[in-house]
């Protein structure tokens, strides 16, 4: 039974390129009004397609889209585009250079007065932060500005939803960061329920409530970024997102897990068996630096992060983990320095002969 209190609510969608295996299958998800989620995901994973198939842009093969309730596609029946109310906004902006900005705004409310259409525009202009703009032309605007435009345009005919299309890949990353949270901002502030598609976790991360990490056509995980990378549902999810390192383990008795670097206590939900090996994920904040630790790793890599260096260690057996650690301490390459292990969620999955930890 399908639950009505969502704005969008997609089961089992299926869609596949003619001779060609699914792109997007076994697609799942539901969003609440005023809810922005992501999809997130590596080029090739469907993500992009599964958004045009919502949008209307692409004919799903099975399953079934709803917005507030209303089935918009099944099998055998596909309401338009135009009919489905969604506001889309794309990477490359697709506005008009023949139209001043305010018309590029306006341009969605056709059938409304003219003075109502302008008057909505400049409103909608004034909400992105680029009042006063709409005599400008397209040419005449930097990229962030052009991407602002294409949200106002968008968001003029109070769409049921919004769908946007890697919109910050044409900007450069602290713009992209910026203009992320301005987004979130201005969503929230409508109560905008949107989907956002991007293969930038930053991004993702900053604008989402809840991001749904994509593999080969369907869902991994869909949940809170938090739980995304501290308690990731499958190996791969623990691989996409964030940065880590896993490491072998042994299962022992009471949840915990014996390795190299000591025994860790306590993995709920890790539903492992004593004695079964086991792969261990470490984030770099995981592994701490302490000049009086017995345990030793070799410096093999330094990234300065302005107050942290990111160190590559290789340890005895030649694996390698991330650390995170003050940049007051800065150790050369080939240095050898004591670390720890302080792991607040412990994260372990089976371990699968010939996995490449």
């Amino acid at each position: 039974m399908i639950l009505m209190n969502y704005a969008l609510e997609i089961r089992d969608l299926r869609f596949s390129y003619p001779g060609m295996p699914p792109v997007v299958e076994g697609f799942s998800l539901t969003l609440a009004e005023g809810e922005i989620g992501c999809l997130l995901g590596s080029s090739g994973c469907g993500k992009t397609t599964a958004l045009r198939c919502i949008a209307g842009l692409e004919p799903a093969h099975a399953g079934e889209i709803r917005l507030r309730g209303e089935v918009v596609s099944r099998p055998g029946m596909t309401v338009p585009t135009e009919a489905r109310r969604v506001g889309v906004v794309f990477q490359d902006y697709a506005l008009f250079p023949h139209l001043d900005i305010l018309d590029n705004v306006a341009f969605g409310l056709r059938g409304q007065p003219r003075a109502r259409r302008r008057e909505r525009a400049a409103e909608l202009l004034a909400l992105v932060g680029l009042p006063g703009t709409g005599a400008k032309f397209p040419h005449e605007l930097s990229g962030g500005q052009k991407q602002r435009v294409a949200l106002a345009r968008a968001l003029a005919p109070s769409p049921r939803l919004l769908l946007l299309d890697e919109p910050f890949s044409n900007l450069d990353g602290d713009l992209r960061e910026r203009l992320s949270l301005e987004v979130r901002g201005i969503l929230k502030a409508q109560g905008t329920t949107a989907l956002l598609v991007t293969h930038d976790q930053h991004e993702a991360f900053a604008m989402a409530d809840t991001v749904g990490v994509m593999r080969k056509g369907r869902i991994e995980q869909w949940d809170t970024a938090y739980n995304l990378y501290h308690r990731p549902a499958s190996r791969f999810v623990a691989d996409f997102v964030g940065e880590g390192a896993f490491i072998e383990g042994r299962a022992s008795d009471g949840d915990g897990i014996d390795t190299v670097l000591g025994e860790l206590k306590h993995c709920p939900g890790c539903e492992l068996k004593p004695g079964m090996p086991v792969s261990l994920l470490l984030r770099p904040d995981d592994v701490q630096h302490d000049d009086d630790a017995t345990l030793k790793a070799e410096v093999v890599k330094k990234a300065f992060r302005g107050a942290e260096f990111l160190y590559t260690l290789k340890l005895e057996d030649g694996k390698q983990l991330l650390s995170l650690v003050p940049s007051h301490h800065n150790h050369a390459i080939g240095e050898r320095i004591g670390i720890k292990l302080d792991v607040d969620h412990v994260v372990a999955f089976p371990r699968v002969e010939g996995a490449d930890d």
